[in-house]
């Protein structure tokens, strides 16, 4: 068996059946699997954890000493209840447990130990409930003592060294991780690397066999850094081979230029703009135009801030290609979206957008929509004007990508929300034209350069940073319904204040909500943690159905109020943006459908229920769909978490920064590249287990160096048949996760 076929060998041939199936529940099944399972931080066998960094609901493991211990009887119900308070000298934490006397005997205070638990908060105190328990010293009555003994030698035996701290589960704490990969370091042969000797010399690595084994057992934080360089080399290199070779692919196709003729169609559509073009979106409409001039086909990011006119930029880009005697397509992923691209376009192009209708201009084209809700003769029409040329600039969702659909000469196709598509997607439609054509991907979501390099590589940038004249600030503050309910009543008079200046407002929810009966609106103070059995079971989510109903019946009566959500028919859906944008709606109560392309410049308040339960990225897109008119935006985000807690600081953040690419890069901090961007492209991006797009900057410039370097050099990697085998199987990855998605 050689080194390789090791790595893949199944967990329960080495570390035990129930060992194993509980390493299974964090998706380690293979030896691979379990030694890239790498620890969340270190501590020192002789350094106490800070306890007052722990965040409520973080599942923790800590090194704490026992303050005090002590048993009293339950009021509520039969039984004891245990009390422990552990302490890093500074701060407390208290452990709970329910009828386990022993734990007098065992949580002496003095002692030391590894304690491991959810955080959660009971009034003022942050606390563990039935935590897991590992003291230095030995097992005492009560505990298996075997298991016990095994544990205290898998980290004693090795005092030397840092205790890693492990992202774990309930049923199997950090340091019975630690014991089965100790297991797997004992017996871990030379392990296959996919660095060239070159690189690994020049950028004094160590060896992968020791990257591996030091990442699990450092004696020293400098260890730590040592072996996370090179594993993170080692994943930024196979990336950037793959998308080496991609746009190597893409260089290596020949596309038609699109030069719009003098006179044509562009000139007349910037003839009729109303506005002026911004500086960055005059370099950026440069940027495009001589690229859809070449002979190579573009393939090109455009990322803007939220209101930033990415969607004008598009469109000239779209109108060139059609002026060329081309088509343009664009791939929007929702109804609701496309239906605003095409309400956009066609008012933005006005007459220009009649081809073929009497008394349209000469140079005119036909702007069509393609969903999948559209009935069977509108279909056969639209796929008519598409085979036929006729219609030059098409809308669709993922109705395009559809068998049967086909254009007369696809010239660009642009990709918005370009996150919600995978690759392959993106190859379906290109796939529809008769020789390789442009592509323009676009996202609302703000991408820091080093993750745009890491992720997008195989994509040209344009970013668009300023904004046009005309858009307003947008004041966003939170809202702590828990502890103070007025504040919410306040926001529904605010609501009602906008509506009777003639204004527009939002509220969106996190669930659509099919039982009205289950779901809790207005919510209060009694919330409870529900760790205790006395407490009160925590709240459900606010849904679009229950507090339509809510508001209609209470704080909104005197408003206009509708509701828009993805289980509602296009038609339907399409109707009430209708009569939201010509102003027949007060209040609009939806999900995050509208979260992108919705354009309503009435529109001045935006309130989001349940705001912790969205990430930063997407709360910035949410609030850009205020503002947008003469009236500045007011963003309101509604939570019921407590003072301290992670959530909630990070919706202060959000409050105190409208920079969509400082807060981008604040999520990517806190939530990693893959949760960010997005899951429907994340067959890459889900592969990063040490690479930091945000932090690792040097390090992925040199690594794409070098991958550039390789590929020219060697473009099947037939002299580095380890990165190959490392390449192929990313991408391997990349096309299961889109097949079973797709």
């Amino acid at each position: 068996m050689n080194d390789r076929d090791w790595l893949q060998r199944p967990l329960r041939s080495t570390v035990g059946g129930a060992t194993a199936k509980a390493l299974a529940a964090l998706d380690l099944v293979t030896i691979g699997d379990l030694l890239g399972h790498h620890p969340r931080r270190y501590t020192d066998h002789g350094q106490l954890s800070d306890i007052g960094s722990l965040q409520v609901d973080e599942q923790a493991t800590v090194l704490a000493e026992v303050a005090s211990v002590s048993s009293r009887r339950m009021k509520q119900r039969k039984g004891t209840l245990q009390e422990a308070v552990i302490t890093d000298g500074r701060s407390r934490l208290s452990l709970t447990f329910f009828n386990q006397p022993w734990r007098e005997r065992q949580l002496t205070p003095g002692s030391r130990g590894l304690f491991a638990g959810t955080v959660s908060v009971r009034g003022s105190k942050r606390q563990l409930t039935h935590p897991e328990c590992l003291i230095f010293g030995g097992p005492v009555e009560g505990e298996p003592a075997s298991e016990v003994e095994r544990d205290l030698m898998a980290i004693e035996q090795f005092t030397d060294y840092l205790i890693p701290i492990y992202p774990a589960t309930a049923k199997l704490p950090s340091w019975r991780i630690q014991k089965a990969i100790g297991v797997l370091l004992d017996t871990m042969p030379e392990l296959p690397g996919v660095l060239p000797a070159d690189v690994v010399a020049r950028e004094k690595l160590m060896s992968r066999t020791d990257a591996v084994r030091t990442i699990h057992r450092p004696r020293t934080m400098d260890d730590v850094q040592q072996a996370r360089r090179r594993l993170a080399y080692d994943e930024a290199l196979v990336l950037q081979t793959v998308l080496a070779r991609r746009r190597a692919t893409l260089a290596a196709q020949a596309a038609t230029p699109r030069v719009p003729a003098a006179g044509g169609l562009l000139d007349a559509f910037d003839e009729r703009l109303p506005f002026t073009l911004t500086q960055g979106q005059q370099a950026v409409t440069e940027e495009i135009a001589h690229d859809l001039a070449r002979s190579q086909p573009m393939h090109r990011l455009l990322q803007g801030e939220v209101g930033s006119g990415k969607t004008v930029v598009a469109l000239r880009a779209m109108v060139s290609v059609v002026d060329a005697g081309g088509q343009a397509a664009l791939l929007a992923p929702t109804e609701v979206l496309a239906q605003q691209h095409y309400r956009t376009m066609t008012s933005m192009l006005g007459e220009l957008a009649e081809g073929g209708m009497l008394g349209a201009p000469a140079e005119a084209t036909r702007v069509r929509l393609l969903t999948g809700s559209l009935a069977t003769a509108q279909r056969r029409e639209v796929l008519l004007d598409m085979a036929s040329g006729d219609a030059g600039i098409i809308v669709g969702t993922h109705a395009l990508l559809q068998e049967h659909v086909d254009f007369f000469d696809l010239g660009l196709v642009v990709i918005d929300e370009q996150h919600r598509f995978g690759v392959e997607q993106r190859e379906a439609l290109r796939a529809k034209a008769e020789s390789p054509p442009h592509v323009l991907v676009m996202t609302a979501t703000p991408i820091p350069r080093t993750v745009a390099m890491t992720i997008f590589g195989d994509l040209d940038v344009s970013t668009l940073v300023e904004l046009p004249v005309g858009r307003q600030v947008i004041t966003t503050h939170v809202v702590p319904a828990a502890e103070r309910p007025a504040f919410l009543e306040r926001t529904w008079e605010r609501v009602c204040e906008e509506v009777a200046l003639g204004r527009q407002a939002y509220v969106v929810c996190p669930r659509i909500g099919a039982d009205l009966d289950t779901v809790t609106v207005g919510r209060g103070a009694d919330s409870g943690t529900g760790t205790d059995p006395d407490d009160n079971p925590a709240p459900e989510q606010h849904s679009v159905l229950a507090l339509t109903q809510y508001l209609e019946d209470g704080p909104l009566a005197d408003c206009r109020v509708a509701m828009l959500h993805g289980q509602m028919s296009a038609d339907a859906k399409d109707a009430v943006m209708s009569r939201y944008a010509a102003g027949d709606i007060d209040v609009l109560i939806a999900t995050t459908v509208i979260e992108v392309g919705v354009d309503v410049p009435n529109a001045s308040v935006m309130v989001v229920m349940d705001a912790d339960r969205f990430g930063v990225s997407q709360l910035h897109q949410i609030r850009g769909r205020v503002g947008r008119g003469e009236t500045p935006g007011l963003c309101l985000l509604v939570t019921d978490l407590p003072t301290g807690h992670a959530s909630r600081e990070r919706l202060q953040q959000i409050a105190s920064s409208s920079d969509g690419f400082e807060l981008a890069r604040l999520d990517l901090e806190q939530r990693r590249e893959g949760d960010v961007l997005g899951v429907a492209q994340s067959g890459v991006r889900s592969s990063l287990k040490v690479l930091r797009a945000v932090t690792d900057e040097a390090l992925i410039v040199t690594a794409r160096g070098d991958a550039i370097e390789i590929v020219a050099a060697d473009p099947d990697l037939a002299t580095h048949p380890e990165l190959r085998e490392a390449v192929d199987e990313l991408e391997a990855a990349e096309q299961a996760e889109f097949l079973e998605k797709s």
